[in-house]
């Protein structure tokens, strides 16, 4: 057969190598797929980008976890807190006769700090129901600098005039002088604060009410307070039985030990109010310490049994005000926190009552009226200041308290006995 040697125009897309190398071969159901190709540089940024939303995700819901956590905790503290109302409404009423705060004072705040022998509801305990009375009185004066505090017991049996004030059933009580505690049984604590006011000048800007319960139960969120027992404690009223020495006190043994008085020392209140300046400080120095406050395990008990003892003004009966005040204490260097007792002496009409030592009342109220720092000395010590010829003379009614003696200057300003927080109980003694 003859060739043909007509041209045939070319393929338009001749087979590959690969295509003409298998020509002839049956033709195949499906190409072969192309080899996989490299992982590309986009799928590791998609994968940090995905564990990235789910660590933020996860971190959202540990905040609004945490956040509600606090916002429950911060309501349930701020709920067991409770305002005394009807002492604020009273002493509104009584604005015009209250003291105004000196130009030198601006900034200083004073809290009273009140100590209810009640004996009702959980305290029904410790003795029959009955007029309560003002077991413990303190004075807390913070200064304006917020660098130093005075803390003054105002002796329970001293004489004082007690001033008109509004009885629970609403009728008025008549002035008369009595001893002080019997101010918290008239009135309540509108009628302790006008009385306080008025032997010595200064304005209340807060009060604190604590009751034996509510002691015991901060005591206890502690984990005890050391002290120093001089000598050996044997009293069963007050439910306490100590060796001397260092103790840890709890509880109850804490609440006997600042209330017990026929038993130990010499008997008198003064020597009962300085252990319960010894014990404040203690109790200071407890809180102050990193094991409660950098421990929240430690520190959420305190919170719940400070805000759930306390009774308080309307402008400082909320966390956030009471956390203010914490911070004010917190930033007081040990060593200028002072605890002294007003100068008090057996009054002179009845042995078993107390009088204010004049001038030395009228020096130490007018220099914290003025803001002005108290200086301190062990009990017992000899002060230094004392000007010769200046014998303290008796002090009848409060109202003439601030009258009594020749006026304080800077240089007959006196010592007084007292201790401050950073002084050992057991080097005292």
């Amino acid at each position: 057969m003859a060739e043909d040697d007509t041209e045939h125009p070319p393929t338009e897309n001749p087979p590959t190598g690969d295509a003409r190398a298998t020509a002839g071969s049956p033709a195949r159901d499906s190409p072969d797929p192309e080899p996989a190709a490299p992982d590309s540089p986009t799928r590791p940024r998609r994968r940090r980008r995905r564990w990235l939303m789910i660590t933020a995700g996860a971190l959202a819901l540990l905040l609004v976890a945490c956040g509600t956590v606090l916002w429950i905790a911060y309501r349930k503290l701020d709920g067991n807190i409770r305002t005394d109302s009807a002492t604020d409404q009273l002493l509104a009423r009584l604005e015009a006769e209250r003291p105004s705060r000196t130009a030198g004072a601006k900034g200083a705040e004073n809290i009273l700090l009140i100590g209810s022998d009640d004996r009702t509801g959980a305290n029904a305990t410790y003795g029959e129901a009955g007029g309560q009375r003002s077991d413990t009185t303190i004075l807390l004066h913070l200064a304006a600098d917020r660098k130093h505090a005075t803390a003054v017991s105002i002796p329970r049996d001293v004489m004082v005039t007690v001033p008109v004030c509004e009885k629970p059933d609403g009728t008025r009580s008549r002035q008369v002088l009595a001893q002080f505690n019997s101010a918290f049984e008239t009135g309540g604590p509108a009628c302790s604060i006008r009385a306080v006011e008025q032997l010595s000048g200064i304005r209340m800007d807060h009060y604190v009410i604590l009751d034996f319960h509510g002691f015991k139960t901060m005591v206890d969120a502690v984990d005890g307070v050391e002290v120093c027992v001089p000598q050996a404690i044997h009293d069963k009223d007050a439910k306490l039985d100590l060796p001397a020495g260092r103790q840890t006190l709890r509880g109850e043994q804490a609440l006997g030990y600042v209330r017990a008085r026929e038993t130990l020392g010499d008997g008198s209140d003064t020597q009962r109010m300085g252990r319960q300046q010894q014990f404040l400080a203690a109790l200071i120095r407890k809180v102050q310490s990193q094991g409660v406050l950098l421990n929240p395990a430690r520190l959420w008990p305190v919170l719940d049994a400070a805000t759930s003892s306390v009774r308080a003004d309307g402008g400082l009966s909320s966390l956030g005000a009471l956390y203010d005040l914490t911070q004010d204490l917190r930033g007081i260097p040990s060593a200028d926190a002072v605890f002294l007792t007003a100068p008090r002496r057996p009054y002179r009409f009845d042995s078993d009552r107390d009088e204010f030592v004049q001038p030395l009342t009228t020096q130490l109220f007018t220099a914290l009226r003025d803001d002005r720092s108290i200086t301190v000395r062990p009990p017992g010590s000899p002060d230094p200041s004392a000007v010769a010829g200046a014998s303290p003379g008796p002090s009848g009614a409060a109202g003439s308290d601030r009258a009594a003696g020749a006026s304080p200057t800077a240089t007959t300003a006196p010592s007084f006995e007292g201790r401050t927080a950073d002084m050992d109980g057991c080097a005292i003694h």
